[in-house]
């Protein structure tokens, strides 16, 4: 295991949001080890790249709208290689501006994201009707 620093998981933690962010999914899928998982809300489990960028296509397609997350806080255990970040997701629909409140909890080894936990305060995204 590669000694890791508070400077690379932090650069680690707000590029991989900046990524969702520019909507270059390449980008996102580069942080994830070949065995990773990812933990969405609602708690269906993806293993395996293949498995989680089938999951994020629909966002990165539009399918939602556009979403972009906006970094509230992050805290980082250096030793452990895991990231909390929590983030306020707003959604642009043609239904009308929503969004919800969540946070990701991260962990990474050897410079490689392997588990993606994602939590939310909503059961589905809350619009703003017009």
């Amino acid at each position: 295991m590669t000694e890791l620093s508070r400077v690379d998981l932090e650069r680690w933690v707000l590029d991989f949001t900046d990524a969702f962010n520019r909507e270059d999914l390449d980008a996102v899928m580069a942080y994830f080890a070949d065995d990773a998982f990812y933990d969405e809300f609602h708690g269906t489990r993806h293993h395996g790249k293949g498995a989680i960028r089938a999951a994020f296509v629909p966002q990165f397609e539009g399918t939602f709208g556009k979403v972009r997350f906006e970094e509230e806080d992050y805290f980082l255990d250096v030793e452990a290689g895991k990231a909390m970040i929590s983030w306020t997701c707003s959604l642009e629909t043609k239904q009308g501006p929503g969004g919800w409140r969540g946070l990701d909890l991260l962990r990474f080894v050897d410079g490689k994201l392997v588990e993606k936990h994602t939590y939310a305060k909503t059961k589905t995204p809350l619009i703003q009707s017009q």
